[in-house]
């Protein structure tokens, strides 16, 4: 019978005697559930964490998984609530994820820990995550309350400034105005197609796509996302974003980049559609720092981050009067209740849709003539 990927008999090699027992095995099951992820198709960006997280855990109790307590996990809990870099509840509830995934990898028989361990140290691994000492998902947003869709003013004020920005470093001869040109479109661009940080980085310029609705707009009407958030350790998801007509603005932007500016750093071959002058793609990272930059520069809350931008995507199409299937078909989610929680109407909308409502609600019907 064959042995399943993560199974000590495949890790642990029998008749060898260890300078540090305890240490090789406690090696030996993070080898064996880094296999059994990577044999589920998992991200090495999603497992490479939680091998830290298992290291540190391990650190912090100062014993090894046969070893460890429920009070261990509730003594980690405490220390991550204490001191000034308290986390957040979300981000706790996916370290017990992760301790519970690895606890139960362990006492799964399947995999023979628990004989390796009984031979070994005769102690056995247990399940330490329960329902009385984990968090609880008990809300289907848990982010930070001050993070919110930018307002129309803020929006308005950002691209501003970013074109102006373009245009003083372009006047001053300094180096950078075509740097500055492409984060200023990049901006723009995951507001006016409501792109997800990694989905915006990863466009090559063939994934710039007509409508055929909108025969004017030439290759510049559509966006063919090939790098969607993926779940479960399944393939990235591929969506096509139609440009709206009330982002319109953005298509000459994104054609003046591609026409223009991004010949100048002579790409040659290379397929990204954002390249940086290092002739490489411009990485997520980059875009995170750059954004925080500029936009403390433009005098905004600094609660207000990139991803933000996605939230007011989805809030003003809703506001535009477009239905919620195509708003969570533009966006890539899976479900309405996600695209439902990215919605946050503003109090104008509001008025005006409670306005509508009163209007045809009391209004009196003319009655007819006999």
């Amino acid at each position: 019978m064959a042995e399943a990927p993560g199974s000590a008999r495949l890790v642990l090699v029998d008749g060898i005697a260890h300078l540090d027992e305890e240490l090789a095995v406690f090696e030996a099951m993070l080898t064996g559930w880094e296999r059994q992820q990577k044999s589920r198709l998992l991200a090495d960006t999603t497992i490479a964490p939680r091998m830290a997280l298992l290291r540190r855990f391990t650190e912090f109790s100062g014993s090894y998984p046969w070893e460890w307590t429920a009070g261990d996990l509730e003594d980690f809990t405490v220390s991550l609530m204490s001191g000034g870099a308290r986390l957040a509840p979300s981000t706790i509830r996916g370290y017990h994820f992760t301790l519970r995934l690895f606890c139960d990898y362990l006492t799964d028989g399947r995999y023979g820990w628990i004989q390796a361990c009984a031979d070994r140290f005769e102690q056995i691994p247990s399940q330490v995550c329960h329902d009385f000492n984990t968090v609880a998902h008990l809300h289907d947003y848990e982010g930070r309350p001050e993070r919110r869709p930018f307002t129309y003013d803020e929006l308005q004020h950002l691209f501003d400034f970013l074109d102006t920005r373009v245009e003083q470093v372009a006047r001053s001869g300094r180096k950078g105005a075509l740097a500055a040109l492409r984060d200023a479109q990049m901006i723009k661009t995951t507001y006016a197609f409501g792109l997800r940080r990694n989905e915006l980085c990863q466009l090559d310029v063939a994934d710039l796509r007509p409508n055929p609705h909108m025969p004017h707009w030439g290759t510049y009407g559509s966006i063919h996302v090939r790098h969607g958030k993926s779940s479960k350790g399944g393939a990235p998801k591929r969506r096509t974003v139609l440009a709206v007509p009330e982002f319109d603005w953005a298509i000459e932007g994104l054609k003046q980049w591609v026409e223009q500016g991004r010949p100048i750093v002579r790409p040659r071959n290379h397929a990204a559609l954002w390249v940086s002058e290092r002739l490489s793609r411009v990485s997520a990272k980059h875009l995170d720092k750059r954004f925080n930059r500029l936009r403390a520069e433009a005098g905004l809350d600094e609660a207000l981050t990139l991803h933000c931008l996605r939230h007011s995507y989805v809030t003003h199409l809703i506001e535009f009067g477009y239905p919620e299937r195509f708003v969570q078909e533009q966006v890539g989610h899976s479900y309405a209740s996600t695209t439902a929680i990215y919605t946050s109407v503003s109090n104008d909308f509001k008025n005006k849709a409670l306005q509508a409502a009163l209007k045809r609600v009391y209004t009196p019907t003319p009655t007819k003539e006999p």
